[in-house]
């Protein structure tokens, strides 16, 4: 049977002695602040990995949301979410509502929200190369963007 690796986003960061009790049942490896974990689960296909995953860590650990750590053929991520019953409700009137599966108009609403992110990240960097460009030849503009690539990165600022 194939294995399937797993990542465990946790609503809050596990204490050590959660981890150890929590990894007796399934090997675990933990991020910095264990907040998110891997596994490597034992299941036909990877929906059948998450939903086991769940059942048997679920009441051990605050899992927000496991997915799929690679993605597959069609370069998709799967996306395990279990919903409190009062969002659980609302999503499948709505998706009632779109004459869509819950899964369905959850996923077109993941997409829909990621493009609209990239779409204001694209603006938000054209405005500020502009802005750049104002003050600036292309040339020197270019090459600061060069010098700043070849230095590593603290971290972005938004």
């Amino acid at each position: 049977m194939p294995h399937h690796a797993l990542e465990i986003t946790l609503t809050r960061p596990l204490a050590s002695n959660a981890l150890r009790r929590a990894s007796r049942g399934l090997p675990l490896a933990a991020n910095h602040d264990a907040t998110r974990l891997m596994a490597l689960v034992d299941a036909r296909t990877p929906h059948r990995a998450a939903h086991r995953l769940r059942r048997r860590l679920g009441t051990r650990l605050p899992i927000d949301v496991i997915t799929t750590h690679y993605p597959d053929a069609d370069h998709s991520v799967l996306l395990n979410v279990a919903f409190p019953p009062a969002a659980h409700a609302a999503l499948t009137t709505d998706a009632r509502r779109a004459r869509q599966s819950p899964e369905r108009f959850l996923e077109l609403a993941v997409h829909r929200t990621l493009a609209e992110h990239a779409d204001r990240e694209t603006d938000r960097l054209d405005r500020a190369v502009s802005q750049l460009l104002a003050h600036t030849t292309p040339a020197y503009l270019l090459a600061a963007v060069g010098h700043a690539l070849t230095r590593l990165p603290e971290r972005p600022t938004p």
